[in-house]
């Protein structure tokens, strides 16, 4: 349990970065902070000590406490060398580790340092990623959201950045309450393209695992039903299975229990992305469902475990270390002070042929 000093200057910090409270701004006196707080006189001023130690409030004789923005010329953002923040949800698992070297290998070349933090999909632990980054004065920030197709709490710490006009983009989703610069591959297209492709294959019973709190999820949702819809089969939502972060762990346990109750219905399955594409791989094996015979699976996203495992997947690309590099060059050059600098870019995805789909008889589109 945190002493209770320590609750008021963490509370009072995530104001200031957040920017409730803006610099040059009094904040609450200490007989205010004591009934808010509901804590002793003393605890108030050791918060507030603390907090002027690291240039975030100063206190005048007299006056009061005042927000301070000199926490910001303590830190890397004003020394020679510059520091790019970077916010990804993962950091060691699956297409991330790619992602982060793009970046680092671009930053590199201009004598950038990169500032890492991850959220694991958790806006609470974003949170925390981005008042360390505003605390630390990056001067500018690579973010992929967290639960992107969600509300955001965190949008004022974001809405900071504009402000203090520290440049930052979005990759592999992006806000919607936000007007930001982002870099993302087309899931509109690679969940459109692996629906396609089965139908071509002559599969008309396709289901769908979905992921729902992540933008990628219902957009890759939405090309499949666009495919679907082309080719005159009917969407059913019963053939959708959908999870998120929270029931992620049950995962295994619940796509058994789908693949179960369908095994005699569904020829095919579209799958969020490679790492979904496997457990279902995984399960068909325990259940004894041959792939690709009695299953065809689809993957997304190319990852690396698409080339270590004993099943070649049938997947779409994505373009991972060429997004990281495409998005640490836009930092750089906006901070050059390059001014055409494209607000959005969308990547296109390629079907990889795999041996885990079986052409059932050509239907035609």
């Amino acid at each position: 349990m945190k002493p209770k000093y320590q609750v008021i200057k963490d509370d009072l910090k995530s104001k200031i970065l957040s920017g409730e409270y803006n610099v040059l701004e009094k904040i609450p006196t200490e007989s205010s902070l004591q009934e808010i707080y509901d804590v002793s006189r003393h605890t108030v001023r050791k918060a507030i000590l603390e907090l002027s130690n690291e240039g975030f409030l100063r206190s005048e004789k007299g006056s009061g406490t005042y927000v301070s923005n000199e926490y910001q010329s303590r830190t890397g953002g004003n020394s020679n060398n510059k520091t790019i923040g970077v916010i990804t949800t993962y950091i060691s698992d699956y297409i991330f580790p790619s992602i982060i070297r793009g970046i680092e290998g671009r930053l590199n070349e201009d004598n950038f340092s990169l500032l890492l933090a991850s959220t694991n999909n958790d806006v609470e632990q974003e949170k925390k990623a981005l008042e360390m980054m505003l605390s630390f004065g990056v001067d500018g920030l690579i973010v992929e959201p967290t639960k992107s197709n969600l509300y955001n709490p965190n949008i004022a710490y974001y809405l900071s950045f504009m402000e203090q006009n520290i440049p930052f983009i979005m990759i592999n989703a992006y806000y919607e309450e936000l007007d930001v610069p982002f870099l993302c591959l087309d899931d509109v297209q690679s969940g459109y393209l692996a629906t396609k492709e089965l139908i071509l294959k002559g599969h008309s019973k396709i289901g769908l695992i979905s992921k729902t709190d992540d933008l990628q999820g219902k957009f890759r949702m939405k090309g499949y039903i666009k495919a679907l819809g082309e080719a005159k089969l009917q969407f059913q939502p019963e053939h959708v299975f959908s999870y998120d972060t929270e029931t992620k762990p049950c995962l295994y346990a619940n796509l058994k229990e789908f693949l179960n109750k369908n095994r005699d219905v569904l020829t095919a399955i579209v799958c969020y992305n490679d790492e979904v594409g496997f457990i279902v791989a995984n399960l068909c094996r325990q259940l004894g469902i041959s792939i690709p015979e009695e299953l065809s699976i689809i993957g997304q996203d190319n990852s690396y475990i698409t080339k270590n495992a004993n099943i070649k997947l049938t997947t779409l690309t994505h373009p991972q270390e060429q997004m990281g590099r495409d998005a640490a060059n836009w930092v750089i050059k906006k901070l050059q002070g390059k001014k055409e600098l494209p607000n959005e870019h969308y990547y296109q995805p390629v079907l990889i042929e795999g041996e885990t789909v079986k052409e059932l008889g050509v239907k035609s589109l």
